[in-house]
């Protein structure tokens, strides 16, 4: 055991997740011995979630940002089904009766957990031809019990971003309590602010985000992020804490990791906005040369509007690539799915379509 050692990145062209940046491994190793959970114990890591909550309000148009370091997409996600349901029933001239939650079919399946959890009904909705939440059909699912709308920025099939100022104005249309409206920036938060998508606070009435730090953002994992614009968000989350230093606590989990925090922290510093910038660039030309060369030997594919091709490839070609060591998976439909993250490099993509040449049907 003392030997074992983790597979590299190689071959993995299916993960949301990447190595990360060699500052962010420094500063987790520092603080693997604390706990953010009890923030007046661990003054120093509950200094640098701050940090780590402003910069990602900075990224997602939020100056004041609430929030904290998250384990992950699925916490944050979870947590905003929580807040808003709770708002609703303490907030809302009418609570409701049998809270639901509206979202495009393309949703995470985090959100399946956080229905299953809470007690909630997930109303998922159809999405349009570009697979991109179609507003229609969410105002129209929206009703009186409905206490949260969701729309993704950065889809995890296919990298798509919903069109989050119309959903925003579908929860407006919704006449009396209005729906809170949760933004799943999980995967897409550490590229979109260097694209022309509306997606954030800033351009809509976004309520709560997820964003995660070791996806995109080259932190170690866990480090997912929750934003929200208002504290009553957190206030609707907290718990009394009596035996810890700190009174109360907002998080769905306890005790938490400061090697996340810490290299979270680390990785912002050290990257925001220039080096997330250049890598979102280079790995944006990767999926495009990628999407081209897949296009040229006559496959589907689906352009990229962020670094994620999917593409309709052969049963057998896949089976093959995954036999030969490729890590790569599909979507529902059953489409390759390849994300190009930091560590996916020209070369390995070169040697992966010589690979689908290989085994391709002659």
């Amino acid at each position: 055991m003392q030997r074992a050692v983790p597979q590299d990145f190689s071959r993995v062209l299916s993960s949301m997740c990447t190595e990360p940046h060699p500052v962010a491994r420094e500063a987790a190793v520092r603080f693997l011995a604390t706990n953010p959970g009890d923030p007046s114990t661990y003054q120093r890591i509950a200094e640098l979630e701050a940090e780590v909550v402003s910069g990602l309000g900075e990224l997602a148009g939020l100056p004041d940002a609430h929030g904290y370091v998250a384990s992950g997409g699925t916490e944050a996600n979870v947590q905003a089904v929580r807040a808003a349901r709770n708002r609703a029933r303490d907030e809302w001239t009418t609570a409701p009766e049998t809270p639901n939650v509206v979202a495009p079919e393309s949703v995470h399946f985090s959100f399946q957990k956080a229905a299953d959890v809470l007690g909630v009904e997930l109303r998922t909705v159809p999405v349009d031809d570009g697979y991109r939440a179609d507003p229609s059909a969410v105002r129209a699912a929206v009703d009186s019990e409905t206490v949260l709308v969701v729309g993704v920025a950065g889809t995890t099939e296919y990298g798509r971003v919903d069109p989050i100022p119309e959903l925003a104005a579908a929860t407006h249309d919704a006449g009396g309590d209005r729906p809170f409206l949760h933004v799943d920036a999980a995967w897409g938060g550490f590229a979109l602010p260097f694209t022309d998508h509306a997606w954030n606070f800033a351009h809509a009435d976004v309520d709560t985000m997820t964003v995660d730090p070791h996806k995109l953002g080259q932190a170690v994992v866990p480090a997912g992020g929750f934003l929200a614009r208002d504290r009553a968000a957190l206030d609707a989350l907290a718990v009394d804490t009596p035996y810890l230093e700190s009174t109360s606590q907002a998080t769905l989990t306890g005790t938490r990791s400061g090697a996340g925090v810490a290299g979270a922290a680390a990785a912002l510093d050290a990257l925001w906005p220039d080096g997330y910038r250049e890598q979102f660039e280079e790995s944006m030309a990767d999926a495009e040369w990628l999407a081209a060369e897949l296009d040229a030997r006559g496959f589907d594919v689906v352009a990229p509007e962020l670094p994620l091709v999917a593409c309709e490839l052969p049963e057998s070609t896949f089976d093959a690539l995954r036999d030969a060591g490729w890590r790569i998976s599909r979507t529902a439909a059953g489409e390759l799915r390849v994300v190009c993250m930091p560590h996916v490099t020209r070369e390995m993509l070169r040697r992966f379509v010589a690979d689908v040449d290989s085994f391709s049907p002659k």
